[in-house]
């Protein structure tokens, strides 16, 4: 029971920093979002592992509905298209297998949304390089200090934390607050 009780304190209690000290760099994402939106583009999301998996669940919000009936808002994962992940991953690399999609799909009235807990995902890296010799905006949900993307993308994002489930549960957190925002508005 102890064991339960302090995974769900740190949780909070990390939520409760990420309030104190994030909430204008969030406000900053949303605000980025809004205006790709508003101009006609799109949110590409991106990550590995369970942050691949954020992405979907996020895209899923916006062409979907978070809470409010409304029109489907432009946003793709491009964890989710097992084809083009392993054809990119065989016949490049699999640090290209969002660059190539970022490269294809992305235009700059867009925003691209790196998720890594740890910021130094190569293949996250390459895609947001990408995105920036197209002029795209770029958004990190980092952890761990940022890692290289915190000096790449231009909002980052950076959970203070180590934990990967920590940083993971703070970036989905954020994520539906940018739906629920966003939900209210298009």
């Amino acid at each position: 029971m102890d064991s339960i009780k302090a995974a769900l304190n740190a949780s909070a209690d990390l939520k409760r920093q990420v309030a104190d000290t994030l909430a204008e760099d969030i406000h900053n994402a949303i605000e980025q979002v809004r205006r790709s939106f508003e101009s006609g583009g799109k949110l590409l999301l991106m990550g590995n592992g369970g942050s691949a998996a954020d992405a979907q669940h996020l895209a899923a919000e916006f062409i979907g509905r978070y809470k409010l009936e409304r029109n489907p808002v432009p946003a793709i994962a491009l964890t989710v298209d097992a084809s083009i992940l392993t054809c990119i991953g065989n016949d490049y690399s699999f640090d290209d297998v969002f660059a190539r999609q970022v490269k294809g799909l992305a235009r700059k009235e867009d925003t691209v949304l790196a998720i890594s807990t740890s910021g130094n995902s190569g293949n996250v890296i390459r895609a947001v390089e990408e995105a920036k010799k197209i002029g795209a905006a770029t958004i990190g949900f980092l952890g761990k200090g940022g890692g290289k993307l915190k000096d790449m993308v231009d909002i980052p994002i950076v959970v203070p934390s180590a934990d990967t489930a920590r940083i993971q549960e703070v970036h989905i957190t954020i994520g539906h607050i940018l739906c629920e925002t966003l939900d209210r508005e298009f």
